[in-house]
């Protein structure tokens, strides 16, 4: 990028140095002049010597250079530097509950969301951060804030099925409170989930709030079908179905200015960055 001025408009204040210029050689002009009437013919020599002329005009010279100089510092020049681009850091939230065996994605809505999950992790540039959060019946670490993502596609393969109720505020709590762990201008926090919220101690409501202070964007990606689809049954013979409740999920997305998505591919993680 090219030299600049950030304050161009007082760059007008040099239309003064012609001026300037002029008006001290006039004044040259009439100093020999009126010198000449009072001196001989070798005064007259050494006058038109040119040396002389430019040791004699040299501090007028020195001055005018100051001045310039002085008004493109006004001016308040400077060479534009290559924006970096700043890292980000990216912690992905993953639904591991017992809702999450449901056969309605292949082979489940689990390993649909670890799929996705490996998607974002491998779109990541090479200066982002990314951690990972897993939650049931509670939230724990998967995976520290660290930019490498390697380690990262590994824990992924790692998170098993559970059979735990689905606890969505403490998952996003720790999620918030992991990305603030690393400084970084851009924090963005995604959620992979049914939203089926029925177990915890802080709820999604809070945990909205909590992103809203800390000034994270939540993003969330639906794991499931419209319709309920059956997951088998409880000890007491009843079955038991799994269902998606998209409205809690893009209530958290819409709050924290992020964006509701049905599923992920390459062109996911742009979208988010650019919201």
């Amino acid at each position: 990028m090219g030299f600049g001025f950030s304050e161009p408009v007082r760059l007008l204040l040099l239309l003064t140095i012609p001026a300037i210029y002029y008006l001290y050689t006039v004044h040259q002009k009439k100093k020999r002049a009126s010198s000449l009437k009072f001196s001989n013919l070798s005064i007259i020599k050494e006058a038109s010597n040119n040396k002389t002329s430019i040791r004699r005009n040299l501090p007028f010279y020195i001055l005018l250079l100051a001045i310039i100089l002085l008004m493109l510092g006004l001016a308040n020049p400077h060479i534009p530097l290559k924006q970096v681009k700043e890292g980000v850091n990216v912690v992905l939230v993953i639904d591991d509950s017992g809702s999450m065996q449901a056969a309605d994605y292949t082979p489940t809505r689990l390993e649909a969301a670890k799929r996705s999950a490996a998607i974002l992790v491998r779109n990541l540039d090479s200066k982002d951060n990314v951690g990972i959060v897993v939650f049931e019946s509670g939230a724990t670490t998967a995976a520290y804030l660290t930019p490498y993502k390697d380690k990262a596609l590994e824990k992924l393969k790692t998170i098993e099925p559970r059979q735990g109720k689905t606890a969505i505020g403490d998952g996003l709590a720790l999620a918030i409170d992991m990305a603030t762990s690393i400084p970084n201008k851009k924090k963005v926090v995604i959620l992979l989930s049914d939203g089926v919220n029925n177990a915890g101690v802080v709820s999604p409501a809070e945990a909205v709030q909590f992103a809203k202070t800390k000034k994270i964007q939540v993003n969330t990606v639906g794991m499931g079908s419209v319709e309920p689809v059956a997951l088998g049954y409880d000890f007491f013979g009843r079955p038991q179905y799994a269902e998606l409740d998209e409205t809690t999920l893009k209530a958290i997305a819409t709050e924290t200015g992020g964006r509701y998505y049905k599923s992920v591919d390459d062109k996911t993680l742009d979208e988010i960055y650019s919201g």
